[in-house]
């Protein structure tokens, strides 16, 4: 799943998840012994997503945080009962030490340093306009990640539709394409994309050999959405307009615009962690941190001071900035975070585990991949569990060489990596700024469809396009 927030960018957890992949998920729980059984945690939490704000949406309005402590301690406690108390808090460290903390403080970052970038100006939300700041987040979801990307524009494009009818549309393709698909060409664009990059992936080879799947999938959404929103534009010429609460002002210009720099520090952090190595680490609570991720998330945190401290007043309320998207997003991934560890437990295990017949999907009698059945299950995964460790568990199942999976496996990686990276869109939960956007949109006046609401957006665009892609480059 990818988990609501996370990523990249995303490149910070990324790179603590490569680090804690063999120990967190490894020594302390064996996947081979754990039945279907340990995922309801996870299946629980992720309907209360669904389901909650469907039945009553004021008890999940106030009271989504315990739930998802609730949920977390029904994964815990079974696991202190089973195995002992100190397996159990040795897991469950591993994953909010190595994963969860690095996580929320990088996306933190992202949320705050981005949250002070206002684009001063209220453009009309014309069909040529939306089309065009969806295309430009594309293209800067590669550089400062997808969260990064997201944080920036969507409020820009919130403001330039405050006056039209039908504004479910832009946000929705604004997941699609910038929240997710639109970073699949570099390392820095999503987690799952990094962990590759830490794991021996060239830095270019993303952008060689994933340009044309994400050129043809952001293509066909951009002229999706253009038709559909150039339609519903017609018909609201013949339907009263609400008030416009931010009038047209094309004069352009940034406010707090020293938040550039500060995302460029952060993408400096990111690139930093994946290529030094000094071999220095620490001992703290029985988990290794490393010099080189400490120093990352540091910084991370040095940038999100520096932000609250220069950026002017009046560029955040003009942004509308709250804390509230990024700490229901820290709640629900803590949630998510800890469910999740039996699962991906499961999922290592591979032919030994409880998803032994996922497994057995990707390859033949004789060993060979199934490319295609790679992209799909992958995807699926993705779509509910985080798409960083579900990466992870399948480029180590279609062998973990880097060397040879960019070459004679290239086939192979591309459906893991698009799988990974695009199907994170078919859900809220399938990509770090997925949940973000929705809670601004909310907090905006954009009524969000429901958790399965947004499931049936993605299942009518998103799939057939699933099927065109695979058909395309994977069959």
């Amino acid at each position: 799943m990818n988990w609501i927030l996370r990523r990249v960018g995303a490149a910070a957890l990324g790179a603590t998840l490569a680090g804690a992949a063999t120990t967190a998920y490894g020594a302390e729980l064996n996947g081979a012994e754990l039945g279907l059984a340990w995922a309801l945690p996870f299946v629980g939490i992720l309907l209360s997503i669904a389901l909650f704000p469907l039945l009553s949406l004021r008890i999940w309005h106030h009271h989504y945080g315990k739930i998802a402590f609730a949920w977390a301690m029904a994964a815990v406690l079974p696991l202190a009962v089973v195995y002992g108390f100190g397996a159990a808090s040795s897991v469950v460290g591993h994953i909010l030490l190595l994963d969860y903390l690095p996580f929320i403080i990088f996306v933190g970052a992202l949320y705050v340093v981005a949250g002070g970038i206002y684009i001063r100006g209220n453009f009309r939300g014309t069909p040529v306009f939306n089309t065009s700041v969806l295309a430009t987040g594309a293209v800067l979801a590669n550089f400062m990640g997808t969260t990064g990307a997201a944080m920036v524009l969507v409020r820009l494009l919130i403001r330039a539709n405050d006056d039209r009818v039908h504004q479910i549309h832009t946000i929705v393709f604004f997941i699609f394409i910038v929240a997710n698909i639109g970073g699949s060409l570099t390392p820095l664009g999503d987690p799952p994309l990094f962990l590759g990059f830490l794991k021996g992936v060239d830095f270019f080879w993303t952008l060689k050999h994933m340009v044309a799947p994400m050129a043809l999938s952001v293509g066909i959404l951009l002229a999706i959405y253009f038709v559909l929103d150039t339609y519903l534009h017609r018909r609201e010429e013949r339907l009263p307009h609400p008030a416009d609460p931010t009038p047209d002002n094309k004069r352009f210009r940034i406010e707090g615009g020293a938040n550039v720099v500060l995302l460029v520090v952060i993408i400096a952090a990111v690139l930093m962690s994946g290529f030094w190595d000094p071999g220095i680490g620490f001992h703290f609570a029985g988990v290794q941190f490393e010099l080189q991720n400490l120093l990352r998330d540091l910084i991370f945190v040095a940038a999100a001071g520096a932000s609250l401290l220069i950026t002017p007043k009046a560029a955040r309320k003009g942004n509308q900035f709250s804390w509230g998207p990024i700490a229901e997003v820290a709640k629900l991934f803590f949630g998510i975070f800890v469910t999740i560890v039996p699962v991906l437990a499961m999922l290592r295990a591979g032919a030994a585990g409880a998803f032994a017949p996922l497994v057995a999907l990707v390859t033949d009698a004789e060993g060979n991949a199934h490319n295609l059945t790679y992209f799909w299950l992958t995807g699926v995964l993705s779509s509910f569990l985080d798409n960083a460790p579900t990466y992870l568990a399948f480029f180590n199942l279609a062998g973990g060489d880097a060397s040879v999976l960019m070459t004679s496996g290239a086939s192979t990686l591309m459906a893991i990596s698009a799988g990974s990276v695009f199907m994170g869109a078919n859900s809220y939960i399938g990509n770090a700024p997925n949940f973000m956007v929705v809670a601004i949109a909310q907090e905006r006046g954009v009524k969000m469809p429901s958790f399965l609401g947004y499931m049936a957006w993605s299942g009518a665009i998103l799939i057939p396009l699933f099927i065109l892609i695979g058909t395309i480059f994977f069959r």
